[in-house]
């Protein structure tokens, strides 16, 4: 948080594990954190450090985005649309948080990249939606039906909902929403490797193959297995899912994408 003479402390448990890297992978200048976000993407996508801006920049501005307008990540009103459909009352309401968001230039447009990360297997949660404000609570369950429709009329498989794997489920339903109004998306499931201090909390990942497996039985059911790292078309605007893992303390090469 920012402190009232504009410096920024950190929790704790900010500290390690999934956030920690997260900062390390967007810290540094502003080409050394493009570079390493387009190492995630390529070949799929590109981010320029003169041209995009992405959410954290680091342990100097380690805000992580909503996709707010203030944000500047995605089209004026683009937001505020995102926000009216998930929620039908948004004062004080909880959107999703995304670890990393940055636009970027996918092929020849200008899209969004939307990152989730985590550090060991304990942080993925097949559970369904916290109950909270009724009203949203319909608009939440709506707006999930209608992204299982959109990306079913695509491909057969998919199974989005709020009662199961909802933070899975609603990653994949803002992808669909913002692809179809018309940016271009890649959803990135970013496993970082060898977090050793995580180990009382669950098991880390060190294969990069291992973290792939993990996250293809973790959705199994509700996403479709040939759906990852294949694009998905919405009137001439493309979705795509992708599977990568890193350990940012030793730059190694990231993973395949199998």
């Amino acid at each position: 948080m920012t402190n009232d003479d504009g410096r920024e402390t950190f929790r704790r448990k900010e500290l390690r594990g999934s956030r920690l890297r997260c900062l390390i992978l967007s810290s540094g200048s502003l080409e050394q954190g493009g570079h390493r976000l387009t190492r995630l993407v390529e070949p799929y996508a590109e981010i320029d450090a003169q041209r995009d801006t992405w959410m954290p920049r680091g342990f100097l501005e380690p805000k992580e985005s909503t996709l707010e307008e203030n944000d500047k990540l995605l089209p004026p009103g683009m937001c505020r649309e995102l926000t009216n459909w998930w929620l039908a009352k948004p004062r004080g309401a909880t959107k999703p948080t995304w670890d990393i968001a940055s636009t970027a230039m996918i092929g020849e447009r200008k899209g969004i990249i939307l990152v989730e990360a985590k550090a060991h297997n304990a942080e993925l949660s097949d559970s369904g939606k916290t109950p909270g404000n009724k009203e949203n609570e319909c608009s939440i369950r709506e707006a999930m039906r209608e992204a299982n429709a959109g990306l079913g009329g695509e491909q057969a498989g998919w199974s989005l909902t709020a009662d199961s794997h909802y933070q899975l489920c609603n990653r994949f339903a803002w992808s669909w929403k913002i692809a179809s109004l018309g940016v271009p998306v890649i959803l990135v499931y970013l496993g970082f490797q060898n977090a050793a201090e995580m180990t009382d909390r669950g098991q880390p990942f060190h294969p990069a193959t291992e973290w792939s497996d993990v996250i293809r039985s973790h959705a199994e059911g509700i996403v479709p297995n040939d759906a990852w790292d294949r694009p998905i078309d919405f009137n001439g605007t493309k979705m795509r899912a992708i599977i990568q893992a890193v350990d940012p303390y030793n730059e190694s090469p990231y993973a395949p994408r199998n």
